[in-house]
């Protein structure tokens, strides 16, 4: 949202010295001023997603930096979606110039392909599946996450997502459009894995040396996966 971190930027060293870093690690991968459009800019300077990206990597990264100054040790770390790059340039993973080139060109990729939507609907994966499986809407929109044991997130093209949101809303079941310009972690992202695997591949990979939950598995993040670029290509194609 538009002036997120603001006060924290102005008021903590270690907070502002990481976003800064950020700021430098993009210079000459994007085209704007990351500060700039996070403190003082309107709330539709973020909603693009090529700036979104980079915006909300910039900001986790900046508090993880903060309360691991303030002495919190994690035992493990999680991130969702995005924010498990931020793992990665945490746990050592990947540098943190590297990590911001794949966001920032992440973002960009994204913000290339066709516009979609998002809808976050009050009902578990499994429920949520019978709607999904129905004819009119079977491919074309997908799970993109699992939140909660009751609150999940579907992804696909705006007018089938419109069609279902109608459905659910005919069967009183809650749903709400998420603030998106596109459909990820679903199909319209497939075109965004080949690309994005290609600049992985010139990249330095190292197992983790703190435990990483992935948020593709479910499960601990592997030494094997940590240093796979395709296993870091496909994160924004399959469901969080």
């Amino acid at each position: 949202y538009a002036g997120m971190g603001r006060t924290l930027y102005a008021s903590e060293p270690v907070f502002r010295d990481a976003i800064d870093a950020c700021h430098q690690a993009l210079e000459g991968q994007v085209d704007f001023d990351l500060r700039a459009l996070m403190f003082d800019g309107s709330a539709e300077a973020l909603t693009a997603t090529s700036i979104t990206q980079p915006a909300t990597f910039a900001l986790e990264y900046a508090l993880a930096r903060t309360w691991l100054a303030l002495g919190v040790r994690p035992a493990a770390l999680v991130g969702h979606s995005v924010g498990e790059f931020v793992c990665a340039v945490l746990a050592e993973v990947m540098s943190l110039p590297d990590a911001l080139a794949l966001v920032a060109l992440r973002g960009r990729l994204m913000q290339a392909q066709p516009a979609g939507s998002m809808l976050s609907v009050r009902l578990s994966a499994t429920a949520i599946a019978s709607y999904l499986d129905d004819p009119s809407l079977r491919g074309a929109v997908e799970l993109a996450a699992e939140n909660s044991p009751a609150l999940c997130v579907v992804s696909g093209p705006t007018a089938d997502i419109e069609r279902l949101e109608a459905r659910l809303a005919n069967d009183n079941v809650a749903a709400k459009r998420l603030v998106t310009s596109h459909a990820f972690h679903s199909a319209m992202m497939q075109p965004v894995v080949a690309p994005m695997r290609e600049r992985l591949r010139t990249i330095a990979l190292q197992a983790p040396r703190i435990p990483i939950m992935s948020t593709v598995s479910g499960e601990w993040l592997t030494d094997a996966q940590a240093c796979d670029p395709t296993y870091w290509a496909e994160h924004l194609r399959l469901p969080v």
